[in-house]
Order: C-alpha cells, then sequence, then structure tokens
C-alpha cells in the first residue's frame, strides 16, 4: 500500500515548539521521512504492508530582511532534507509582513482576550467627563504564513484522486482541512497527526469506519521529535547550532 505523506511545515514546527520547548535544542533537524515512515509502522494492524511512498513538505520561506538568521536556518533546513531524501517535494506559499491596528488586550486563564480598559493612571475623558469603557487601539507589525494548509489540501486530493497513492498521511491540526480530510475518507484510509500533542481538532476528528474504513488519529510527543533526527551534516549541510 503506497502512502502519501502531506505536512503542514509552520504546524509542524509550532507543535513542536509547544512539546520541546522554543529554546530548546534536539528537536528541529526532523527527518520527515523517518519520521512518517515511523508513525506508518505503528499502524501496520490496519495498515499491512504500508510504505511511505511520497512525502510533500508545504511551508513558506522566512523573510530575510525582518530574520536573517532564520531564513538562513531555515534554508540550510530545507537543503538538508532535499540531500537527505527526507522529502520528495516542497511546495512553498508565501510569509507575509503587514502592519495592523487591533483593540489592546490581555489573556485570561483559558487564553481568551480580555480587552484593556482605561484605569488609573491612564484614564479617558471626553469633555472632563470619564469614559471608562473606552478602547486602546494599538498597531503593530505582524508576519503570518499564507497558504500551506491550501497547499497541503491541493497536493493530498490530486494525488489521491489521481490514484497516485492508496493512503495517506496529514501532519497538521488545521481544522481549516476539514473539507479535504472528509473527502479523502471517503476514498483512501487516512492518518491524521497532530504535532502540538493533546486534543486532534474537532473538524478533523470522525470513526475509524468512515468512508472506506481503516482511519486512525495519533498526536506527537516530545520524544517523537528527538528520536528522528537527521543526520548531522547531511552532505555539506550542517545542523544550525541551536538546534
Amino acid at each position: 500500500m503506497r502512502v502519501g505523506v502531506y505536512v503542514d511545515g509552520y504546524n509542524l514546527y509550532y507543535g513542536g515548539r509547544k512539546q520541546c520547548g522554543r529554546g530548546t535544542a534536539g528537536w528541529r533537524w526532523l527527518d520527515l521521512r523517518a519520521l512518517a515512515t515511523a508513525l506508518v509502522a505503528e499502524q501496520g494492524h490496519i495498515w499491512p504492508g504500508a510504505q511511505v511512498d511520497r512525502v510533500v513538505y508545504c511551508t513558506a520561506r522566512i523573510n530575510s530582511t525582518f530574520n536573517a538568521g532564520g531564513a538562513l536556518d531555515q534554508n540550510v533546513y530545507l537543503d538538508a532534507l532535499c540531500a537527505a531524501n527526507s522529502v520528495d517535494h516542497i511546495e512553498f506559499g508565501n510569509y507575509i509582513s503587514k502592519v495592523i491596528a487591533r483593540p489592546l488586550a490581555i489573556a485570561n486563564r483559558r487564553n481568551r482576550p480580555v480587552l484593556t480598559t482605561p484605569a488609573w493612571p491612564i484614564i479617558v475623558q471626553q469633555q472632563d467627563v470619564p469614559i471608562p469603557d473606552a478602547t486602546f487601539i494599538a498597531s503593530v507589525a505582524t508576519w503570518e504564513e499564507k497558504g500551506s494548509d491550501v497547499n497541503v489540501a491541493s497536493h493530498l486530493l490530486v494525488d489521491v484522486v489521481s490514484g497516485a497513492v492508496d493512503a495517506a498521511l496529514v501532519i497538521s491540526n488545521d481544522s481549516d482541512l476539514k473539507m479535504p480530510v472528509r473527502e479523502v475518507r471517503e476514498r483512501v484510509p487516512l492518518g491524521v497527526v497532530n504535532p502540538g500533542g493533546g486534543y486532534t481538532a474537532r473538524a478533523l476528528s470522525g470513526d475509524s469506519t468512515d468512508g472506506v474504513g481503516r482511519h486512525w488519529w495519533r498526536a506527537l510527543r516530545a520524544a517523537d521529535f528527538r528520536a528522528r533526527q537527521l543526520p548531522d551534516p547531511v552532505e555539506k549541510y550542517r545542523k544550525p547550532f541551536d538546534w
């Protein structure tokens, strides 16, 4: 059984950072094919004879103008992935920068926004009358990745509908993939892996018997990242010192 693997690069990165720690080394030099192969092998009881046939990595290049070091490290990693045959195809989205205006807020215990209102010593008045529910607006710079979810969905659907793969593995917990994931389950067995641990997004959940059946779900753990690292070096490409 030929398995296609479709990776949302930024979802995977932030999942690893959540579990392993942003400033912790030993998890970012990830061998995607080795990780996918191990995940598929775990499901040998429901996917007997399954082999990883194609690994598609969807990401976006970091803007070097605002993060030169990050862009350089990313380029080394992408080159190493290709040199190690850890991926078959890299699909690039966009990494955009812009300025946005948003209400000033703090997070509550559930990480939900609570708008900041005037309080001593900063108060808002209109004609000497206090306005206790006034909203502060902050203008901030933001950097966003765009397109990885769409690229994951596109490659997934094209490969399944064209018969290029017999089963699929999606490494992402992005609920925007709800429709393609649902449609794929009607056609081939599908595994969904949540990079961040915890619960799978409700939009990506389901039953193992939906559609053609033999579907499964898995959440990554910190040990999964650390155990599946690329060699160092990979040909001429060396792991960044703090990775």
